[in-house]
């Protein structure tokens, strides 16, 4: 029976470091993972003060110490963790970490500026997720001037790659 303390597995895998949520559902998916000693699967719930979870076997638990680390990202480097495509992420940037961290937002491989990466998945969606209402600051330079029309175009949301940008 859940109560409020159950919580999804991916969820607690990505807490506790093992993954990106979406890798822990594939590990899942791989029968890699046990609660209790029997093979997970998509959908459990687990209460993290009494059930065991392994991964690979080994017992995995939260992060009794949460990461902040603020970063200033150079140009060149992408906003990611690992990158199929081989080029270079933020995460060559940060040494000496032993939790999995991961960046809080994007900027883009030609952007440059601060970055959070953190391994405080709570501390992260609160920043990121739209419904918390944090503002951004972006300081933007261009090589072309910039008129009065674009300016109110951007107010009132642009569209990019076939997609409406919210108002600035």
């Amino acid at each position: 029976m859940a109560n409020r303390f159950d919580v999804r597995l991916q969820k607690y895998m990505a807490d506790c470091g093992v993954a990106s949520r979406r890798k822990s559902e594939e590990l899942i998916e791989q029968d890699k993972v046990k609660v209790n000693g029997h093979v997970a699967h998509i959908g459990d719930k687990i209460n993290p003060k009494k059930d065991l979870v392994t991964v690979h076997g080994k017992k995995i638990n939260k992060a009794t110490q949460m990461k902040y680390i603020a970063l200033y990202k150079p140009r060149g480097y992408i906003t990611t963790v690992t990158d199929d495509r081989g080029r270079k992420t933020v995460m060559e940037l940060v040494k000496g970490v032993n939790e999995r961290i991961y960046p809080v937002g994007r900027l883009d491989k030609d952007s440059e500026g601060l970055l959070l990466l953190t391994n405080d998945g709570a501390f992260a969606n609160a920043l990121m997720h739209p419904s918390h209402h944090f503002a951004k600051v972006y300081r933007v330079t261009v090589r072309q001037s910039v008129t009065d029309e674009m300016l109110l175009k951007m107010r009132s949301g642009i569209e990019i790659d076939g997609r409406e940008t919210a108002p600035l």
